[in-house]
């Protein structure tokens, strides 16, 4: 009788993405990609198409491409979010020497494209497929399109393989660790306010998830339920409280704020607005966690680690210190192969 030799895999490890360069021109590419994506945006294809492409795009394109300039600076003249993604897949694949597992990487917008990635594991004949995209919490705009875009480019496939797909490890233990290592970079007692800052959403992305009423309806910022499991808000301050715990904080002792937004009807309270109010309070040390990232980049490295901490000073604030994201970690290293090993 012939022995079935192990299955042989193929781990997709999914980004959001940065533009090829911080040229306006690569920028604008980026943006449009990005922006034009329905759960992104989700308005239908007539107003998203005017709103992106008639309004954001060309007032917010030469601020933007300013912007990354000043991250690409910051980061030696490269994208971190491209540098440490790639660590991880090298790190990874470190992980599993003995197994018939290969990892792969890929960005949802810009290069390395999925589809390119894709078609390389196709021709690779893999039994399984595991899709892990890089974000700690569910959001529809983040992982939940990164794993759409996968399954609708296998679907696709003549022979489609065993797919298991992972939407989010925003209580994995080895994430929490190492985000807690991060934390001991610093002298927590010498800060009088420590911010928990995750990227925004609008309201309505959360209050999509449930069937019957509203996000505002539910306890997310002091429980988990079966509703709300897959709530962005809720694996928020499921991750803070987590994170709180092992370093030994109390609720009275952080708050948890929500950055980089569009408009007024995103979700509160928004960090730059925080970090305002406690500079009006006489705060002067801040430090600040980021935990829906695990690379730096734009949001960490310049809207929390340069405009916030311009901001403060010069409201009287004396420093508002970037906690790093976990970026290639031994511990978030520790997490992904456990979330690997858990679907093999």
């Amino acid at each position: 009788m012939e022995i079935r030799k192990k299955k042989k895999v193929g781990v997709l490890l999914l980004q959001l993405g940065t533009p090829d360069s911080p040229s306006v021109k690569d920028v604008k590419i980026y943006l449009k990609e990005f922006l034009n994506d329905p759960r992104v945006i989700d308005y239908k294809w007539l107003p998203r198409t005017l709103l992106v492409n008639g309004i954001i795009i060309p007032f917010r394109v030469r601020g933007s491409s300013k912007i990354y300039k000043e991250l690409w600076e910051l980061s030696g003249g490269i994208s971190p979010l491209a540098k440490y993604t790639e660590s991880k897949k090298k790190l990874l694949q470190e992980r599993f020497k003995d197994d018939d597992v290969t990892v792969h990487m890929a960005m949802r917008y810009r290069v390395p494209t999925m589809e390119s990635v894709l078609e390389e594991m196709r021709l690779q004949n893999y039994d399984h497929i595991i899709v892990l995209p890089l974000f700690p919490q569910y959001a529809s705009a983040s992982g939940g399109t990164a794993i759409d875009k996968a399954v609708k480019i296998i679907s696709d496939w003549w022979v489609i393989p065993e797919i298991s797909t992972i939407s989010d490890f925003y209580d994995h233990e080895a994430y929490i660790d190492a985000i807690v290592e991060r934390s001991k970079e610093f002298d927590i007692k010498s800060y009088d306010k420590i911010m928990f800052s995750y990227h925004g959403l609008p309201d309505r992305h959360v209050d999509k998830v449930y069937d019957d009423g509203l996000c505002e309806d539910q306890p997310c910022e002091t429980e988990m339920n079966d509703k709300n499991r897959f709530c962005y808000k809720a694996q928020c301050y499921a991750t803070t409280r987590l994170i709180a715990e092992k370093i030994g904080l109390t609720e009275d002792d952080y708050t948890v704020s929500f950055q980089s937004r569009l408009t007024k009807k995103w979700l509160t309270p928004f960090s730059d607005k925080v970090i305002e109010e406690w500079a009006e309070e006489g705060a002067k040390r801040v430090l600040a966690f980021s935990p829906a990232f695990v690379a730096d980049c734009l949001e960490t490295l310049v809207e929390i680690g340069v405009e916030y901490d311009e901001d403060f000073k010069k409201m009287g604030g004396e420093i508002v210190q970037l906690v790093p994201s976990t970026n290639d970690h031994p511990r978030l290293i520790d997490c992904l192969e456990d979330l690997v090993r858990q679907k093999m």
